[in-house]
């Protein structure tokens, strides 16, 4: 009879750990998948979008300057730099960047003719965690 009590109390015991070590996965399992989730939904990669893709076709010099602060605008937002956006002018042959992903500053802004009608383009990441996403926006000038 004291044996059974005992071996009852150590498969209790085994029982009770197998839980708690099940549990401790568990909680590791859902904790680890939030902190490895960078992706984006296509909810998320659409509104991301739309902030540049507004912007595409033939537009003026000032719209391009405009582009330029939003660009600026969220690449200073952005905490991951696989998200941030860089904007290039082509004018005749010579390429300007004007918001580069490395130093998230205005350059050459002066060399945007307010006057001029460009051409803009935005080009997507086809791969990784971030596919589908605007990296860059080139607006060549007519």
């Amino acid at each position: 009879m004291e044996n059974a009590s005992k071996a009852l109390i150590i498969a209790g015991a085994i029982l009770l750990a197998i839980l708690i070590i099940s549990l401790g996965i568990l909680i590791y399992n859902q904790a680890s998948s939030v902190v490895n989730e960078n992706t984006m939904d296509s909810v998320e990669v659409s509104q991301f979008n739309t902030q540049f893709t507004q912007y595409e076709g033939t537009k003026s010099g000032s719209t391009v300057r405009s582009l330029a602060q939003a660009v600026l605008s969220s690449n200073v937002s952005q905490d991951d730099d696989d998200r941030k956006v860089s904007l290039t002018v082509v004018d005749g042959g010579s390429n300007y960047q004007i918001v580069t992903t490395s130093t998230d500053q205005i350059d050459n802004l002066e060399k945007i003719s307010t006057g001029g009608t460009y051409d803009i383009e935005c080009a997507y990441s086809t791969t990784g965690a971030n596919s589908g996403l605007v990296t860059s926006i080139t607006a060549t000038k007519k």
